[in-house]
């Protein structure tokens, strides 16, 4: 678990109190994602609301893949799946926050969007947040990675966390 710092803590505290806030948080297992749902427990605490921990499952190109590869990938899927809650659950352990887990499948950036809004659509008047790591990639710089994409096209306040 990543340690939230003093200046971390004091930028959190500034997010209204007087609101629920839904936490969506793009979990994939990777060091980034681990850094954003820790944030997403600190900025939870002492606030009402929930965290929905979404893994998104992506497939670049299905049209290139025949029905058995497509019925193995989905088999790959259901067990990366169940690995994510189980990492998710520990992590977030008996910390005492209610939060959800869910598999969507698709475009990363379109999907945690699509889950955001639809976090706030069940819940009209709480304040609807997505949390994500920063990737570390070298490629990322020059592609582009889902927290860039998201910092272009997100309808909801974005957390992106170092």
């Amino acid at each position: 678990m990543s340690e939230i710092t003093n200046s971390q803590a004091q930028e959190a505290s500034a997010i209204p109190t007087d609101t629920n806030l839904r936490l969506v948080t793009g979990y994939d297992g990777s060091p980034p994602a681990i850094r954003a749902l820790d944030a997403a427990t600190a900025l939870l605490r002492g606030r009402h609301g929930s965290i929905e921990v979404v893994y998104v499952a992506h497939v670049p190109s299905v049209d290139m893949m025949s029905a058995d590869a497509l019925v193995e990938v989905e088999k790959d899927f259901d067990e990366i799946e169940e690995e994510l809650r189980t990492e998710a659950a520990a992590q977030l352990g008996d910390l005492g926050l209610t939060w959800h887990f869910q598999r969507r499948q698709g475009n990363i950036t379109a999907e945690l969007i699509a889950a955001a809004e639809g976090v706030i659509a069940d819940h009209p008047g709480d304040t609807g947040v997505i949390v994500v790591g920063s990737s570390s990639h070298a490629s990322h710089r020059v592609l582009g990675s889902v927290a860039v994409g998201l910092a272009r096209h997100c309808p909801v306040p974005l957390v992106i966390v170092p």
